[in-house]
C-alpha cells in the first residue's frame, strides 16, 4: 500500500491501483514498438506491482507498523515471495513481458544482493534469464533498456504523484531521463506551479496528446490505530473511496 497522512486520517492507494495510473502514463506516450511488443510493455506496466502477499489473516501485522498505523509499501521487507509471484505471472503472457518484469525486479532488488543467500540466487536466476530472454528474442540489451525504461520513467511519475511529491512553491523535480533520448537522455522534470489541486507541468512535454487527464481511486481511513490485519483489511472494505486526479500539461 501507500499511505499518505490525510486531515482525517490516512490516504491509502493499493500498489495495484498505483500500477494502473503509470499504465494510463504509458498509454499516452507514442508507441515507439511494434503493436505485439508495445500490448506487452502496457501490460507489464499495469501489472507490475500485482501479487502483493496477503495480510489480512487473523492475529497477523504485516500490513501494520509497531505503532498499528497502516504500513507504507517502503516500511515493508522485501518480499521475495511476491517478486516470485509477479514473475511467476508474467511468464504465462510470453517471454517479453518476463524480460521487462524481470529487469524491473533486477533494478528494484538487486542492492540486496549479498544480503542473504536465498536473495542472491534469486537475483542471479533473473540475470541468466534476462540473458536467455535476449537471445531468444533477437533483441540487444539497448533495445530492452529502452522499453523498461519506459515502464520506469511510468512508475516513477506516478510514485510522485500518488504520494504526493511535487515540491512546494513550484519547484521542479527530476521524473526519470527519457527512454527515447538516445545519448543525450535528457531527464524528465515535473512541477506544480499553482500548488496542489491546480495542473501539473511536465517538461519537455512526452505525450502525444496537448493536456491529459489521470486519475487513481484512493480508501479514506479516519481510524488511526488497528489492532491487526484483519482490523485494517475490515476498515479499508468499508472505507469511503474517492477519486484522485491530476491534469498534466506541458510548459
Amino acid at each position: 500500500m501507500i499511505v499518505n497522512p490525510s486531515p482525517t486520517g490516512w490516504q491509502v492507494i493499493y500498489q495495484q491501483a498505483h500500477a494502473l495510473l503509470a499504465m494510463q502514463l504509458a498509454w499516452a506516450w507514442p508507441p515507439f514498438l511494434p503493436a505485439d511488443r508495445w500490448v506487452g510493455l502496457l501490460a507489464a506496466v499495469a501489472q507490475h506491482d500485482d501479487e502483493q502477499a496477503p495480510w489480512h489473516g487473523r492475529g497477523g501485522h504485516h500490513g501494520l507498523t509497531p505503532a498499528g498505523a497502516p504500513a507504507n509499501f517502503t516500511q515493508v521487507a522485501f518480499s521475495i515471495e511476491q517478486a516470485t509471484g509477479v514473475l511467476r505471472a508474467a511468464r504465462f503472457q510470453g517471454r517479453w513481458r518476463s524480460l521487462l518484469t524481470s529487469l524491473h525486479l533486477s533494478t528494484l532488488y538487486e542492492p540486496l544482493r549479498g544480503s542473504e543467500a536465498k536473495t542472491t540466487a534469486f537475483l542471479d536466476e533473473l540475470r541468466a534469464d534476462q540473458a536467455r530472454w535476449l537471445k531468444e528474442l533477437h533483441l540487444t540489451k539497448a533495445q530492452a533498456r529502452q522499453a523498461y525504461d519506459l515502464l520506469h520513467w511510468c512508475d516513477r511519475l506516478s510514485l510522485i504523484l500518488c504520494r504526493h511529491e511535487l515540491p512546494e512553491m513550484g519547484r521542479a523535480v527530476e521524473i526519470y531521463p527519457d527512454p527515447l533520448g538516445g545519448g543525450h537522455r535528457t531527464p524528465h522534470l515535473v512541477r506544480q506551479p499553482a500548488g496542489p489541486g491546480t495542473a501539473v507541468v511536465i517538461s519537455p512535454w512526452p505525450f502525444t496528446d496537448k493536456e491529459l487527464v489521470v486519475s487513481v481511486e484512493t480508501q479514506e481511513l479516519p481510524q488511526l490505530q488497528f489492532r491487526d490485519d484483519a482490523e485494517l483489511a475490515a476498515a479499508l472494505h468499508h472505507s469511503a473511496i474517492q477519486n484522485l486526479s491530476w491534469t498534466l500539461r506541458p510548459t
